[in-house]
């Protein structure tokens, strides 16, 4: 597998470096939008770690009816009292629009994105809770897949979202399979590459497969995120910043 952090048409991999870099930009736009994502590492370790965001949403628990609505993020660290008053503090201070209805049921949405080594491509895994702490089942995810999917996934679902083990945690998470990742990545990174445009994997990617389990990703990630530079070195920082330090510098064509 080649080192270098440009992302050929011809492939829809890339190696875990250009994972860094790209996560490493997309969290500088993040932290500008306050969007809640943030990089974790694993025991402290540099070498090991992943981008995570938590949301609260209004959604189908127990034969309630799904709701469709737009997700705010929360700290992780938060109290599952506190989130609550958090959707109350946000819509006074910035009038955002939040994903909790009120009489409605609410579920907490924990999603990470990790490198694979094995299909060398990021990984979603993500896991979803009641208030209370009672963890959604595959039945119940699924029936909280937004209805412009539902058609398309049952007709291979255990073949689209599984559960397994996080590979860094150790819990049981559910995980978006990535078998299908070259059908929408390889057009994707071809068109940009004609039309000598850059582009940043984890934002195109995760713009796929985020809104199947309810995670979106604002238009401006398309419009401000660039391409690694070839030159930039992949340095984790510690959570509190941007994890990716060398990430800063940005390349806006791919080339030949």
């Amino acid at each position: 597998m080649s080192d270098d952090t440009d992302l050929p048409g011809s492939s829809c991999y890339l190696d875990e470096r250009t994972f860094r870099l790209s996560c490493g930009l997309f969290l500088e736009h993040s932290h500008s939008l306050n969007d809640g994502w943030a990089w974790k590492e694993v025991n402290g370790s540099e070498a090991e770690g992943y981008m995570k965001k938590t949301v609260m949403v209004s959604c189908q628990v127990s034969g309630m009816p799904y709701q469709s609505s737009q997700s705010k993020p929360v700290e992780a660290s938060d109290a599952l009292m506190e989130d609550e008053q958090l959707c109350c503090d946000q819509e006074e201070a910035g009038g955002e629009q939040t994903a909790v209805a009120e009489g409605q049921p609410v579920v907490r949405y924990e999603y990470h994105v990790l490198y694979s080594c094995s299909y060398q491509i990021p990984v979603l895994y993500f896991r979803a809770s009641t208030l209370e702490g009672r963890s959604l089942s595959l039945d119940e995810v699924w029936n909280n897949v937004h209805p412009n999917y539902q058609q398309r996934l049952r007709q291979g679902p255990w073949d689209t979202i599984t559960q397994q083990e996080h590979p860094l945690l150790g819990q049981p998470f559910f995980m978006l399979h990535p078998c299908r990742t070259e059908e929408f990545m390889r057009p994707a990174l071809e068109t940009a590459r004609a039309e000598q445009k850059g582009v940043n994997y984890i934002v195109t990617w995760l713009s796929v497969v985020g809104p199947v389990v309810g995670l979106d990703v604002p238009l401006s990630y398309a419009l401000a995120v660039g391409t690694p530079a070839p030159k930039a070195v992949a340095t984790v920082a510690t959570p509190a910043s941007t994890p990716v330090s060398a990430a800063a510098s940005t390349s806006t064509s791919v080339p030949d």
